[in-house]
């Protein structure tokens, strides 16, 4: 039986009041596959995100995820997911190895292998020998080590990543992306949302682009490029003439006057 997709979103819209941020979009993801979600500033990504979580409600629509309705099953959605926010909340109160121990409990990590899975992702992100110090000691970069390692150990079916790379310092970073690039071979799919373009081109198989809550582009790189009629040119240069923002110069004179 063949798998079903990772994630499945069905005329999706989700309305604040009279704010509408999330327009009647339907989207696909397939398993293994790594995504990126990309959008200017409330466009609609984090609330697409949340959906997925089942943290956000949709207004209408169904939103489907490992062959599972998020409405209805929300617990089993969570058990198979691993997440991090763009600004990660931690218990500061507690040490780094104290929290990722907790976190193991709450996912059912067998006792035989949660030490070890706790070790090698310490001693990967060079966490090692900080673990027994207080998270509020830690640095932003080490908060957002902290918080993928949390996100890896249940061996998630499904990441969903909000700036996942924000504050890594470069070795950490390649490791994360090398990471990705090894879970997708075991059938792990991986959704990911940033601002650096750069991340997105060089790591994602597809990228959908969001605006005003609509899903305006959707391709590999190349179809984009295609879209957008600019067949040699980087992804920062197709997002901005996709999304009406590409002419800034008018915007930097007036800056310096």
């Amino acid at each position: 039986m063949e798998a079903p997709n990772a994630v499945e979103l069905k005329a999706v819209t989700k309305r604040y009041d009279e704010l509408v941020a999330v327009n009647n979009i339907d989207l696909t993801i397939q398993t293994g596959e790594i995504f990126a979600l990309l959008g200017p500033n409330g466009s609609g990504k984090s609330t697409t995100l949340k959906m997925l979580l089942g943290l956000v409600q949709p207004t209408a629509g169904s939103v489907t995820v490992l062959g599972l309705d998020v409405q209805k099953e929300p617990v089993a959605v969570k058990q198979q997911v691993g997440y991090v926010p763009e600004s990660p909340s931690v218990y500061e109160f507690l040490t780094g190895i104290e929290y990722l121990d907790f976190i193991a409990d709450i996912y059912g990590v067998p006792p035989a292998e949660k030490q070890q899975r706790i070790n090698e992702y310490l001693k990967a992100l060079q966490l090692e020998g900080r673990e027994g110090d207080m998270i509020n000691s830690y640095s932003d970069g080490m908060k957002k080590k902290l918080s993928l390692i949390s996100a890896f150990l249940n061996k998630p079916k499904l990441l969903i990543l909000d700036e996942p790379l924000n504050a890594l310092d470069p070795r950490s970073a390649r490791i994360a992306k090398d990471l990705f690039h090894q879970l997708k071979l075991q059938g792990v799919t991986t959704i990911l949302s940033t601002h650096v373009l750069e991340i997105a081109e060089a790591v994602c198989d597809r990228i959908g682009i969001m605006y005003q809550g609509n899903i305006l582009a959707l391709g590999t790189i190349n179809e984009l490029r295609e879209k957008a009629s600019l067949p040699s040119s980087g992804l920062e240069d197709i997002f901005l003439k996709l999304t009406g923002t590409g002419d800034l110069k008018p915007v930097v004179e007036e800056l310096l006057r």
